[in-house]
């Protein structure tokens, strides 16, 4: 029987070579958003894991938008030109196929932070701190800054400059854009009737506060080439009693796939500072399910995913269409190579490294010997 986790699924206009994509992973290693010499090794290790689905880092839309100073953005002509210096390496050693894309946020109230190593708590004046914002002017916790609600002209600013980010993706010559609208960033933020107390036609129902991430993934979808496909990271569930709940998820989910949207990354969390997440393998692939069968679109099941066998029982299984891969590909960027072997396929290396693969294929099989 041929392995689930290396056959091809179509998204957009391409078809991708296997169903292992490489999650979003913030590095913290940009200069006023600019990728990096850090970025052009850590995109070409990636690109080299044979992994079909390559997806770059949290990308501010505007420089406020930024979880810290050191984080990617795709606001600016330097920006742009960094990203596709960065992006052209890491496609020549690429496995064939292999698709590209970058995810595009704003991180809202929760901007103006700290490195995690520092603590990751929010700036202060000294340290150069920004004004956040947000849908409304409620902190994420006792002791963050009170945001910025946005009027009226903020969120046209704001899907403008997600408009705008996603051509300068579409002229680096990415594959497909991600929205982000988890993890308690500015989509996320209106979502939630945790963050979102407005009482105008952006807050309020669930129709008003999935406005903006409907609006901007019309706005973008219709800005890019059929080419590039567009999809979408939600929180499933903010894990506290009266936030955002997975039945809003299908509904929103839904509402994306008629935009054009055509996945959907089933994450959690990341909204309420006294959240309570049960963490543990495979936490989230429920909500992948969920809304795959909720919604009808293709999802991404990502949290805790280790092991090629619980990536291949859960896709096997029908949880979800793809599985991405975050801490596990970081601690050991050959892990679609083991996967290959242990489900029985071939794996995919560049032609310099192919010596190496008999190495992994006798450590797969003394793995199974164990």
């Amino acid at each position: 029987m041929s392995s689930a986790l290396f056959t091809p699924i179509r998204l957009g206009e391409f078809t991708i070579p296997n169903r292992i994509a490489v999650a979003p992973m913030c590095m913290y290693s940009a200069d006023d958003g600019s990728a990096t010499d850090w970025h052009v090794q850590h995109w070409m290790s990636l690109a080299m894991s044979g992994a079909g689905m390559i997806t770059f880092e949290a990308t501010g839309v505007e420089r406020r938008g930024r979880i810290s100073m050191n984080c990617t953005g795709l606001y600016s002509d330097a920006n742009e030109a960094a990203m596709a210096r960065a992006l052209a390496p890491a496609r020549r050693v690429a496995a064939p196929g292999a698709v590209f894309g970058v995810q595009l946020g704003h991180a809202g109230r929760k901007a103006s932070t700290q490195l995690p190593w520092l603590g990751g708590g929010p700036l202060t004046p000294e340290q150069d701190a920004w004004q956040t914002v947000g849908p409304s002017a409620v902190p994420f916790a006792p002791d963050w800054p009170v945001p910025e609600a946005l009027d009226e002209a903020g969120i046209e600013r704001v899907v403008a400059a997600f408009v705008q980010a996603a051509e300068r993706a579409h002229r680096i010559g990415l594959d497909f854009v991600e929205l982000h609208g988890a993890h308690g960033y500015l989509l996320h933020e209106f979502l939630s009737p945790i963050s979102n107390k407005r009482s105008d036609r952006w807050g309020g129902s669930l129709e008003n506060r999935m406005r903006l991430i409907v609006t901007v993934a019309r706005a973008v979808r219709a800005a890019l080439p059929e080419s590039m496909f567009v999809g979408a990271r939600l929180s499933s569930t903010d894990w506290v009693e009266g936030g955002f709940t997975v039945e809003e998820a299908i509904e929103v989910a839904s509402a994306l796939k008629a935009e054009g949207v055509v996945y959907i990354c089933a994450s959690s969390g990341g909204n309420a500072h006294d959240q309570k997440i049960p963490l543990g393998p495979l936490y989230q692939v429920d909500f992948a399910t969920r809304i795959r069968e909720g919604a009808g679109i293709p999802t991404r099941a990502v949290g805790l995913i280790t092991t090629p066998a619980e990536a291949e029982a859960l896709l096997r299984e029908g949880r979800a269409d793809m599985v991405a891969l975050a801490r596990a590909i970081l601690a050991d960027p050959r892990w679609p190579w083991r996967a290959a072997y242990e489900l029985g396929g071939e794996p995919y290396a560049p032609p310099q490294y192919l010596r190496s693969l008999t190495t992994v294929k006798h450590w797969v099989v003394e793995e199974d010997d164990d």
